[in-house]
């Protein structure tokens, strides 16, 4: 399934009429100034089995090779690094469906600060584990992650904790940029990048770098059937509420927010189309990820394989696959690699 959106493109220069202020590439470049030598940069390598399926040079952006297993370092870290003392001083809280959770936590740890995070009982077990794992304060909190909201603002309010949104925030837009620089440096022809897309952080971020570096790529952002909050927002043309349903792909459930000031305007503007999955797609990327790729992949990061082995998508060009993600539950994964799961 493919989402039809406004187009904001001018047909004389296939670029955007007007690029959103909140986040610009000078944001994205003094993030990476920021948090160098504090997250990994991450290899960007060939993958012979898409390119060949495709027709068309792939390229994996492993992101699973971060330190907690996800591309949410860069921005939790970056935004961390953005406050004052005081802010830091008084603890850091945040709402999570996993990845974010655990990259405030693994922060708060190397720089000497006391975090909160707080999930909803749909975040799968590891990845709570992991962040309790880290010291930081654990809370579960209703069953999605706008009930996990509400005890945020409400830690904010009795407590005065700092927050550090998961998506939702430019700091935290501007460290997923880096990854955007990182593939323009890397492969300066590219023509294409699929990106998860869920709040809108890593996507938002990305297409910031690579439309102002190279404005002729195409950005497309993949989700999930399953309550895909995004997809629906850029629909309406507003954020708009969505159930929030189990899918394989966990890292990409939440709403983005009816008071989005941020993701929502940068995705609808720079990502020129969205693609969905079923379950059954996202598994069929999981398994391709583990028995050709080698590399062990959530749902959330196998999208953009998936959607190619769908063939939802068709690029034209060196095309980047960011795989998001590595934190999938063991017992789950080799249900899903050995087709149990299909």
């Amino acid at each position: 399934m493919t989402v039809t959106k406004p187009r904001l493109f001018t047909a004389e220069t296939n670029r955007p009429a007007a690029l959103p202020a909140a986040v610009a590439l000078l944001d994205i470049e003094a993030a990476a100034a920021r948090i160098a030598g504090r997250v990994e940069r991450t290899p960007l390598v060939a993958s012979p089995s898409l390119s060949r399926f495709s027709g068309q040079p792939i390229h994996l952006k492993l992101e699973t090779r971060q330190p907690i297993g996800a591309f949410k370092q860069r921005g939790a870290m970056n935004a961390v690094l953005a406050l004052t003392e005081d802010q830091r001083r008084r603890g850091l809280v945040t709402a999570s469906t996993g990845n974010h959770g655990r990259a405030v936590a693994y922060t708060a740890r190397e720089l000497g600060l006391a975090a909160t995070i707080c999930m909803s009982a749909l975040v799968p077990s590891n990845k709570v584990e992991a962040i309790r794992s880290l010291g930081a304060e654990v809370r579960i909190v209703g069953r999605s992650q706008d009930d996990a909201q509400v005890e945020v603002e409400r830690l904010v309010a009795e407590r005065e904790l700092t927050p550090i949104p998961p998506f939702d925030d430019p700091d935290v837009v501007a460290g997923q940029g880096t990854i955007g620089l990182e593939l323009i440096e890397e492969l300066p022809e590219l023509a294409c990048v699929l990106i998860p897309l869920s709040g809108g952080g890593l996507a938002a971020g990305i297409a910031v770098a690579v439309k102002a570096l190279r404005p002729s790529a195409r950005i497309v952002g993949i989700s999930m059937k399953r309550g895909a909050a995004m997809a629906a927002a850029i629909v309406a043309g507003r954020p708009v509420e969505v159930v929030e349903e189990e899918t394989l792909a966990d890292s990409l459930g939440g709403g983005i927010g009816l008071a989005n000031r941020v993701t929502f305007a940068l995705c609808r503007d720079l990502v020129d189309e969205v693609v969905l999955l079923s379950e059954d797609e996202i598994a069929a990327g999981i398994r391709h990820a583990a028995l050709v790729e080698g590399e062990t992949v959530e749902g959330a990061g196998a999208v953009g394989i998936a959607a190619l082995l769908a063939g939802k998508v068709n690029p034209q060009g060196p095309t980047a696959v960011i795989v998001s993600g590595r934190n999938i539950d063991d017992a789950l994964h080799r249900r899903i690699v050995s087709g149990a799961i299909a």
